[in-house]
């Protein structure tokens, strides 16, 4: 059973100040980053999914940060997040139709990381992929939240829009993991969305919840971000099987 909600959306000092903490983030990471190592035993791809309303440019430090690593890194290749647009079911079948055939001319399976919404994406094409998918990382993504818990309401209302899924049957079906690893990256410090809503009901050998501190919209080049993709990269390098080979059914709208 889900672990039950206990915070409300965060408070509107925080979703206040998230674009000033954001830029604050950016510059730290420009003026503190340390170049990193690349790893020679890191030859596994990574697929990154934007969070909404941005695209490949946004999530272009965690894209470099993963290349430095020696890591094959290339965002979704859709452009701009915009939402799922018709039913959400085939839309997102289709998504991971197009991540496959991203894959295809890269040898291994992937790291799936997604920020925000596009966490929700890393994990509904993990669940459908999963013979191409050796972990899913999300950062700052609300997968075990509620629409009442978030100071977006409407990214909830966005992913269950031209569907005829209930809004228990989609939740229940976000809140279910992929069958690979996942890591769940959030911060206490989030404005936009529950940090609470953003971690598995436990730790344990698939899933892990790590905190850090920063904002919502600065998750992308927080320096605290790029060190835990960096050490999962690293853990999940060595050739692992997906812990189902048969792709996780997905509601549909009868």
């Amino acid at each position: 059973m889900p672990r039950p909600s206990i915070r409300r959306a965060p408070p509107l000092t925080l979703l206040a100040t998230e674009p000033m903490r954001a830029a604050w983030e950016y510059l730290s990471h420009w003026t503190q980053h340390q170049p990193v190592r690349q790893t020679a035993a890191a030859t596994h791809p990574v697929v990154i999914f934007p969070g909404l309303a941005s695209n490949g440019i946004a999530v272009g430090p965690l894209r470099r940060h993963c290349g430095a690593l020696g890591h094959p890194a290339v965002d979704w290749g859709r452009g701009f997040n915009t939402g799922p647009s018709g039913e959400v079911g085939l839309w997102l079948d289709e998504l991971a139709a197009d991540t496959e055939a991203l894959l295809e001319p890269i040898p291994g399976r992937a790291s799936l990381i997604g920020w925000s919404l596009g966490g929700f994406y890393a994990r509904e094409v993990a669940k459908r992929i999963p013979h191409r998918v050796r972990q899913v990382i999300t950062i700052g993504t609300p997968f075990n939240g509620d629409p009442s818990h978030t100071n977006v309401e409407w990214l909830f209302k966005l992913l269950n829009r031209s569907t005829a899924l209930k809004d228990s049957q989609l939740t229940a079906q976000l809140r279910t993991p992929p069958p690979v690893p996942c890591t769940a990256v959030f911060s206490r410090g989030d404005g936009i969305v529950d940090w609470d809503g953003c971690r598995h009901i436990a730790d344990g050998p698939s899933y892990r919840n790590v905190g850090i501190t920063g904002s919502h919209l600065g998750m992308g080049w927080n320096p605290e971000v790029l060190q835990v993709v960096r050490r999962q990269l690293a853990e999940h390098n060595d050739p692992i099987r997906p812990t189902g080979a048969r792709r996780t059914p997905v509601l549909r709208a009868a």
